[in-house]
């Protein structure tokens, strides 16, 4: 298996991000069916005693020091750890790379879906008479947000603030916790795989951006999408053998030879220089692993 080229993953991953965040821009449900789901959630929560929202949100607005912290939090991390962990995964965890990286993107297209069948309004933006403060509105001060989510200011059009299930704040930071646990080799990196989705949750609950059921379901989409992801890499590598057979049924040489063409990009070279300084390859990430066993 030909190991992955930085440009073609980062293009990759930059054409899935643009269709995910245009996908939920074309699919903002109305305002009144928003709420609804939103009141139903909430309902449901206190029928089942689980409406933690109302006093995380009440200590993050009357204690600035846990409620200021936590608005940025909410607004950069989920945009910086995410990808640190794929960059961290290609460069040293190359072997496991690919396989993360499809749970991912599995995962986001299913949360899309949320999105699109369950338009919900996050606690924030209910009626007032239902307790919940908009901590990132109430500190905005602090930030480059204003009243719409963590989008700048002015931007607010550029967002889909019914987004709200599942939550992918907190999918995307059990993605990660996973991937710091069972690939990082230090306890402190796999003490951050733990506290990482933990505080995540807590934050968007905090902040009133999400409900506790949000977090359920992010976590849960994170689950489907690991169970589709082997499924789908099946289906590419499937795409590319069929692909690579007719190219090489129109080649003279070594197809008809039978032998396997060489290949030009040994390790993760496709040309001189093109190696990403500290990436691994998966022959070496392999080595490094039966060390570790023994």
């Amino acid at each position: 298996m030909r190991e992955p080229r930085w440009w073609a993953e980062l293009s990759l991953i930059g054409v899935v991000y643009a269709a995910y965040t245009g996908g939920r821009l074309l699919v903002r449900g109305d305002e009144a069916t928003a709420v609804d789901h939103g009141l139903a959630i909430l309902r449901l929560e206190g029928l089942l005693g689980i409406d933690a929202e109302r006093p995380l949100n009440r200590l993050f607005t009357d204690v600035p020091a846990l409620g200021i912290p936590a608005d940025f939090a909410y607004a950069t991390l989920h945009y910086l750890v995410t990808p640190a962990v794929l960059v961290w995964l290609f460069r040293r965890r190359t072997a496991h790379y690919r396989a993360a990286r499809a749970w991912l993107m599995a995962a986001t297209l299913l949360g899309l879906v949320g999105f699109t069948l369950l338009p919900t309004c996050p606690p924030r933006l209910l009626d007032a008479a239902h307790g919940f403060t908009d901590t990132m509105a109430h500190f905005s001060a602090y930030g480059w947000w204003g009243g719409e989510a963590s989008a700048p200011r002015g931007l607010g059009g550029m967002t889909n603030q019914y987004a709200a299930m599942p939550s992918l704040h907190v999918g995307w930071a059990l993605w990660c916790g996973v991937m710091l646990w069972r690939y990082g080799r230090t306890p402190l990196t796999k003490a951050l795989g733990v506290a990482y989705p933990l505080l995540t949750t807590v934050v968007v609950m905090g902040t009133a951006n999400h409900y506790l059921l949000d977090a359920v379901a992010g976590a849960a989409v994170m689950g489907a999408g690991f169970l589709l992801a082997p499924h789908a890499l099946r289906v590419v590598d499937r795409l590319r053998g069929t692909t690579g057979g007719t190219a090489g049924g129109t080649t003279g040489g070594t197809a008809g030879t039978g032998e396997a063409p060489p290949v030009v990009s040994g390790g993760c070279e496709t040309s001189a220089g093109e190696h990403i300084p500290g990436q691994r390859s998966a022959a070496t990430a392999a080595d490094d692993t039966s060390a570790a066993a023994r």
